[in-house]
């Protein structure tokens, strides 16, 4: 399995992202040393789906095909992109409160301690559907792990597209969110553009 080992911060500042849409609280005292440039219209294109591809954990390959298959659905294919994006496993397991980043979500998902339906899933790339029940195992429950990862992520918002319920470890999807609701910055039309040429 392909894994991208750049450090985070150096890959936030490069892309111009705030380590906060990762779960990740620290900052970067360094500034980017780079000449004023003007960047290419491909540039912002390519930057773009890099930002997209980063935040959620996606290599280039997945990507593609999520794009595929979102220019297949009805409507805008760039919202249908994020949304199909915002409906993965393990970026519900961090929206959700259950892993402080998503790279820790995707790790609990794939350690076969998420029930998605009283079912266990061990994929993360798994796309949850509108009325799913997503909960730790009963026997992780107890774990001083989870009550680390509450600490922190108590006092995040959970989207309203999503029903938790932080005491049993266990949420529902409420529905697919929708474009507003996805708070990733992120311009989807310049990744549709891309790739489309």
């Amino acid at each position: 399995m392909a894994v991208n080992r750049v450090p985070v911060l150096k890959r936030c500042r490069s892309l111009g992202l705030d380590p906060i849409y990762l779960g990740i609280d620290k900052k970067s005292n360094r500034q980017l040393k780079r000449a004023n440039r003007k960047v290419s219209e491909y540039g912002l294109q390519l930057k773009e789906k890099q930002k997209a591809k980063f935040i959620y954990g996606v290599l280039e390959k997945p990507f593609h095909n999520y794009y595929l298959k979102a220019d297949r659905m009805k409507g805008m294919t760039g919202e249908n992109l994020m949304i199909i994006l915002e409906s993965r496993l393990d970026n519900v397991v961090f929206r959700l409160g259950l892993a402080r980043t998503r790279k820790e979500a995707r790790q609990i998902v794939g350690h076969k301690h998420v029930l998605v339906n009283g079912k266990q899933v061990k994929v993360p790339s798994y796309l949850v559907k509108a009325g799913d029940t997503i909960e730790i195992k009963e026997k992780c429950k107890g774990s001083q792990r989870y009550k680390d990862i509450l600490e922190v992520t108590g006092g995040r918002l959970v989207p309203e597209w999503l029903d938790a319920d932080q005491e049993n470890l266990k949420g529902t999807v409420k529905e697919l969110p929708n474009r507003e609701a996805i708070d990733v910055p992120v311009n989807e039309m310049l990744i549709v553009e891309l790739y489309s040429k």
